[in-house]
């Protein structure tokens, strides 16, 4: 049994597809109202911030992924994060099962140094240092010795069907819906975005490696790393016409997060749009050199496809 906590989000649902192709039907899906992904699979809707319910929904489990997400609130993760993980933490070794954390980004610095594995935990904001607190929380379990375990980490997400992102949400919604494209700070400095099915199919991989445990893994990428002006300007050649887009600058969200909470809670995630933030996967590349990266022009066809079916 492989266990899905935090099931039907995008990365979760994505996972579950790709652990039944490639490696098991024996799939539990666990969420607060979970619903199947595969006809094959086992649901169990569960609350993880109860303690009883998260070992119950881990029971039997050989591997459980933590793909749990939240509505982007600093109150909220602070009461919630670092209670569930914890829960799932004691569900796994009290039920023997290994735990494969799905993170991001938020703990490491904003700034233009290259990120890799090694990279320092330096959070700008709440959300970082919760990130970075639920990250030394599984990394402590590994060094004790008290649990198996390993980190998949991701940085920014773009992608198909439920996928949730400043990307998705100022670039492929508005052409969705016929407007003028944003880009957040600047157009001019590079990125690595993942695509979401990318992330869950190298979870899934790095989930069922049992060498790769006890350590933490950048989850692979596009290397091209491009601008936002460079990815709109292939976004251009896909859809066949010139996507024009403007840049919001740095006030315009803090005055917009006078009114708007969804904007304040961004403030803190915006200094990495004023730098080059570039994600290094060549661990996961260098172990796994047969996985086969979605570049940035399949992935944005794909988003075409999925919107032209959509209409």
């Amino acid at each position: 049994m492989q266990t899905i906590l935090g099931a039907n989000g995008q990365i979760g649902e994505e996972l579950a597809r790709e652990l039944k192709r490639n490696f098991t039907s024996d799939i539990r899906i666990v969420s607060r109202n979970a619903q199947k992904v595969n006809d094959t699979d086992e649901v169990f809707s569960a609350d993880l911030s109860i303690r009883e319910k998260a070992i119950e929904a881990v029971k039997g489990s050989k591997i459980a992924y933590f793909t749990l997400g939240l509505p982007i609130s600093s109150d909220l993760w602070e009461k919630q994060f670092p209670l569930i993980l914890r829960n799932v933490i004691e569900a796994c070794k009290i039920n023997g099962t290994k735990l494969v954390f799905f993170d991001n980004t938020y703990m490491y610095p904003q700034d233009d140094r290259v990120l890799t594995e090694k990279t320092i935990f330096d959070p700008v904001g709440r959300k970082g240092r919760i990130r970075r607190n639920m990250a030394e929380m599984v990394l402590k379990e590994i060094e004790s010795g008290e649990l198996e375990a390993v980190i998949c980490r991701a940085p920014e997400f773009y992608g198909p069907g439920k996928t949730q992102s400043i990307t998705n949400t100022l670039v492929f919604n508005n052409i969705k819906a016929g407007k003028k494209l944003k880009v957040p700070l600047s157009d001019r400095k590079k990125r690595s975005l993942i695509w979401t099915p990318d992330a869950s199919r190298a979870t899934a991989l790095i989930g069922n490696t049992p060498d790769a445990y006890g350590q933490t893994w950048h989850l692979p990428v596009d290397k091209s790393h491009p601008t936002y002006h460079e990815f709109i300007r292939i976004a251009s050649d896909i859809y066949g016409k010139d996507l024009k887009y403007s840049v919001i600058p740095k006030f315009f969200f803090k005055i917009g997060s006078l009114f708007n909470q969804r904007v304040k809670e961004l403030l803190e995630l915006l200094p990495r749009y004023e730098h080059d933030n570039i994600f290094d996967d060549s661990k996961f590349r260098n172990r796994f050199p047969e996985f086969q990266v979605t570049t940035y022009k399949e992935g944005i066809h794909q988003i075409k496809d999925e919107q032209f079916l959509g209409k």
